[in-house]
């Protein structure tokens, strides 16, 4: 997947996050899509703390299964903080799993599992920056 939006795929994502905002889901999944698509689609234009961000909200959802409620308080912890955030290798392909697909999941559990994938494949394929991640986080006294 390379960083170039489709106009079915961008219509999709605006279509999700209208889905996601209109659920009363007290652990905030929204969280979720807003990090795999900014992860999805960065690019050289990508601001240095949206990737970091990004890359953290997925960090925290697949490897430490936070909710996206903890993993926004986490943002607006690290946001506090001013700082230069580290650049990040953007990978060639940056996940199998798109919003076309997810959005064409059943609504319910059914398409809350296709988040979590779309996830999943987006954290997956920047396996070369897990580690920087995690080191970042545990720069702060974050888990």
């Amino acid at each position: 997947m390379v960083g170039a939006l489709s106009a079915p795929e961008e219509q999709a994502y605006e279509q999700l996050q209208f889905y996601i905002l209109g659920r009363a889901r007290m652990d905030f999944i929204h969280q979720h899509i807003v990090d795999a698509w900014a992860a999805q689609h960065a690019d050289e234009q990508t601001k240095p703390i949206a990737l970091t961000f990004a890359l953290i909200g997925l960090y925290l959802h697949i490897e430490k299964g936070q909710s996206g409620r903890q993993v926004q308080r986490t943002h607006v912890r690290l946001a506090q903080r001013k700082r230069c955030w580290p650049s990040f290798l953007i990978p060639s392909e940056r996940g199998e799993v798109t919003a076309v697909q997810v959005l064409a999941a059943a609504p319910g559990q059914d398409r809350d599992q296709a988040i979590d994938a779309w996830c999943s494949s987006v954290w997956d394929a920047y396996s070369e920056s897990h580690q920087a991640v995690a080191e970042l986080l545990e720069l702060y006294g974050i888990e």
